[in-house]
């Protein structure tokens, strides 16, 4: 789950990091009122949206007086900012970020992940703040530290001392090194933070280490022990149909394919649209509906299925271990009834109670494709949807 810059700001400062004041805004009145409040003439407005990119598609503005934010405001509520990581339908700007300028002598880049492979929490840092850090580890890899924390010992001493090396900090602004790294890492491991990254970490004109950009991303299997995180979340900026497989404990994740998946278990789903891709055809969906699916869920989950206009023909993936066959030939048969599905739609089963289930498929009187191994059924999919 992510959050906004503006709430992410917030849960940092708590923290003892130190970033500019601010306040979010709703409408354009609401952004006049609170700029009001901000010290200093320059003040900063930001598009609120769960994507990166947001200046160079003009989700950032620099404005000087109380008639320039309601004039900027005005144009950037309600706008489609489309940009690199948005794709081309873009995300439309519902709430705003109204901040206090900041003066900018160096920008730095700082953040935090976790390492799957070796469970730990990873440092990245680097002195090229405020550009594309992909582009920086692939065109000058050496200017980029990355430092994983053991999480039996935590921050330490030494850690902060080749952070700010790294980031060529010294004297005074070095010093703030510390309550800022540690402040970053408590805020990361208290509230299960997958991603903290501070781009860019700036010196401003006063010495002082300032967070002016702020993402941060949590561990959905947390979230149930995370109350005021998960009060946090924007369900406006998740896909509709992910949000609502949520609600069924289905995992959705849109794709950009013509062919949906309904399979049980994470692995199998990758590798059945690994077979689809080898067969010629392109995965519409990844959908995994757990081993404890009921027939409602598996109605529910062809509905999510459905919902997305570029599918032409399913496939259903389904190894009984706990998972009954039958169980889920009763809730494929209920909704292609229910929903009056007239795409192709291609079941394999195999596992527990799978005679029983493919019997239940057959006497159903419904056009349903069977197989009997994942290969074939990719290919009996494919080719329903090619009309082959």
């Amino acid at each position: 789950m992510n959050i906004h810059e503006h709430q992410a700001k917030a849960l940092l400062a708590k923290y003892g990091v130190k970033v500019p004041d601010g306040y979010p805004a709703f409408s354009v009145d609401e952004a006049v009122e609170v700029a009001g409040r901000l010290k200093g003439d320059v003040k900063v407005i930001k598009a609120q949206i769960h994507a990166g990119g947001r200046g160079k598609a003009g989700g950032v503005k620099v404005v000087k007086s109380i008639d320039e934010v309601r004039t900027e405001a005005q144009a950037m509520l309600g706008k489609i900012l489309v940009t690199h990581q948005t794709g081309p339908v873009g995300k439309e700007v519902k709430r705003l970020f109204i901040e206090e300028g900041c003066t900018i002598e160096r920008e730095l880049y700082l953040s935090m992940l976790i390492d799957r492979a070796t469970s730990q929490v990873s440092v990245i840092c680097s002195t090229e703040g405020g550009m594309d850090i992909e582009a920086v580890a692939s065109e000058t890899p050496e200017k980029i530290l990355t430092l994983s924390i053991k999480p039996s010992t935590g921050i330490r001493a030494h850690h902060i001392r080749r952070i700010a090396k790294a980031l060529r900090l010294s004297g005074e602004v070095a010093k703030q090194a510390t309550p800022l790294i540690t402040g970053l890492y408590d805020a990361f491991c208290e509230n299960d933070a997958s991603l903290i990254e501070i781009n860019p970490l700036v010196v401003n004109s006063e010495e002082e280490l300032v967070a002016l950009d702020a993402k941060m991303g949590f561990d959905d299997n947390a979230l149930f022990r995370q109350k005021e995180i998960l009060a946090l979340r924007d369900l406006s900026e998740e896909d509709p149909a992910e949000v609502k497989a949520s609600k069924y404990d289905l995992n959705y994740i849109k794709l950009d394919g013509n062919i949906g998946c309904m399979v049980n278990g994470a692995g199998l789903a990758m590798a059945t649209m690994d077979i689809i891709q080898l067969e010629g055809g392109i995965p519409a969906n990844f959908l995994d509906v757990g081993g404890s699916a009921t027939a409602d869920r598996v109605t529910e989950a062809f509905k999510i299925i459905l919902s997305d206009k570029n599918v032409e023909g399913i496939l259903v993936n389904i190894f009984g271990g706990i998972m009954r066959c039958d169980v889920i030939a009763t809730g494929v048969v209920q909704a292609a009834r229910a929903l009056g599905l007239t795409k192709p739609l291609v079941v394999r089963l195999e596992g527990t109670n799978v005679e029983a289930g493919k019997e239940i498929l057959t006497s159903s009187g419904l056009a349903i494709i069977p197989a009997d191994n994942l290969a074939e059924a990719a290919s009996k999919i494919v080719a329903a949807v090619k009309g082959d």
